[in-house]
């Protein structure tokens, strides 16, 4: 889930940067500083939004850098357990798929890309036994989260595609198609029963 999150910290400006306006050379210490940084409270910086105000500088003994008390607004992304992403698919193994949702990564067991018994192809691709349906790397995906693990730099996140509105764009399609043709058949069929009731009561 993305969220707009203000910060207040020391920001230690470089002095190839002292050249720039304060709060330019402010903002482009902090790009760099969150250019790849995750927390597992704030999530994953995807853009320095603002920088609202620069207080003044101090210089500490033996570190050529400015450190200046700064209040910023940042655009994060945190994994939230049971959330609906959406990516494409970059790598496909024999264990499963990995599914680039646009700020990070997550791994969909083999076993969770659909229902169906799953192998892997000599294509490199994963097939499903009875649907015949298949995912391959570039294929866009809708996904469920449904693990977060924190162990190291950044967080391993684990989803399914194993429930209703799930999975390949494609799929998703053909789904709705079937669901409409059987909801419309179903209405046809109900309406034939009222005919048959109506037409047996007037012979009476």
């Amino acid at each position: 889930m993305f969220y707009l999150t203000e910060v207040q910290d020391y920001v230690r400006v470089e002095p190839r940067l002292f050249g720039l306006p304060t709060i330019e050379a402010v903002e482009n210490q902090l790009k760099k500083i969150y250019q790849d940084y995750y927390d597992k409270e704030m999530g994953k910086v995807v853009a320095i939004v603002e920088v609202l105000e620069v207080g003044d500088g101090v210089i500490i003994p033996g570190d050529g850098a400015a450190y200046y008390n700064s209040r910023f607004k940042l655009v994060t992304w945190k994994p939230e357990l049971q959330e609906i992403v959406f990516g494409n698919i970059t790598e496909i193994t024999n264990f499963g798929a990995f599914i680039d949702m646009g700020v990070l990564k997550g791994m969909i067991h083999i076993g969770q890309t659909m229902e169906d018994y799953v192998s892997m192809s000599k294509t490199n691709t994963l097939s499903g036994k009875s649907s015949k349906r298949s995912l391959k790397s570039g294929d866009l995906c809708m996904a469920r989260i449904v693990a977060i693990s924190h162990k190291g730099d950044f967080p391993k996140i684990g989803l399914t595609m194993r429930q209703p509105g799930l999975g390949k764009i494609e799929w998703i399609k053909e789904d709705q198609v079937k669901k409409e043709r059987v909801s419309k058949k179903i209405s046809r069929d109900e309406e034939k029963a009222e005919k048959t009731k109506g037409g047996k009561k007037k012979k009476k």
